[in-house]
């Protein structure tokens, strides 16, 4: 590979939203390093482009030492902090082992990668992009735990836009609402049947595509992504 391509790094990569935005980002000429548990054997994983980094985001010490590899020998340019997981139900059914994993995956973790990674974009003046949800900005009564997660990850987005601009970074929260991939494993209700009450995970990956394709000088800081029907489908 070619020491001077322009990089990207994806979390949550081996599957649903990361996949796609992997996907998308290849196909756009970027090399993409993507973080997962595990990864199979499928296309994308074979492509040229696509570097897979087997390790759990949870794992501060192996991550942080990731991202300054592949920092150290390539142009990193595009971060996407996709991996998540939510836990659902009434908060005091939930338990604190839940809990932390939902702190730490989905707002832990990306603000230390986004840390590690920052002087590197700011450099390349580049994209540090935040998948978080629509519970970010409306109440959840069967995901408060969750809600807050994203809630928080999108705060911090807003915050470094603010404090990394004049340096050229961009940063963006995109905020899915209902998405058929296999975040709800964990819950008691899925996305309904009916196609439009639900977003694929290739139609985030394009709203990704959007905040990096606009002219330099102009941001798209934060998108919402909504299903024309309002439907779920219980278990």
């Amino acid at each position: 590979m070619e020491r001077d391509k322009k990089a990207a790094i994806v979390t949550g990569a081996s599957s649903g939203i990361g996949r796609c935005v992997s996907s998308r980002l290849i196909g756009l000429g970027y090399r993409v390093f993507g973080i997962g548990r595990k990864f199979d054997d499928t296309v994308l994983f074979n492509e040229e482009n696509f570097c897979p980094i087997v390790l759990d985001i949870l794992d501060t010490d192996r991550l942080c030492a990731a991202a300054k590899e592949i920092a150290a020998k390539n142009g990193i340019s595009i971060l996407v902090n996709n991996a998540g997981v939510g836990y659902y139900g009434l908060h005091e059914e939930l338990n604190p082992k839940k809990i932390k994993e939902m702190v730490r995956t989905n707002l832990e973790a990306p603000m230390i990668l986004t840390q590690q990674l920052l002087r590197h974009l700011k450099k390349n003046r580049g994209y540090v992009i935040q998948i978080s949800s629509v519970t970010a900005n409306e109440s959840s009564p069967r995901g408060c735990a969750y809600g807050a997660t994203k809630a928080g990850i999108a705060a911090f987005s807003r915050s470094l836009f603010e404090e990394a601009r004049k340096y050229g970074v961009k940063s963006a929260v995109i905020y899915p609402d209902m998405t058929k991939t296999n975040l709800y494993r964990n819950a008691d209700f899925c996305e309904d049947y009916e196609t439009e009450a639900y977003l694929m995970p290739e139609e985030v990956a394009g709203a990704v595509e959007f905040i990096i394709n606009q002219r330099e000088g102009m941001v798209v800081s934060e998108i919402a992504l909504k299903p024309q029907l309002h439907r779920i489908r219980r278990k």
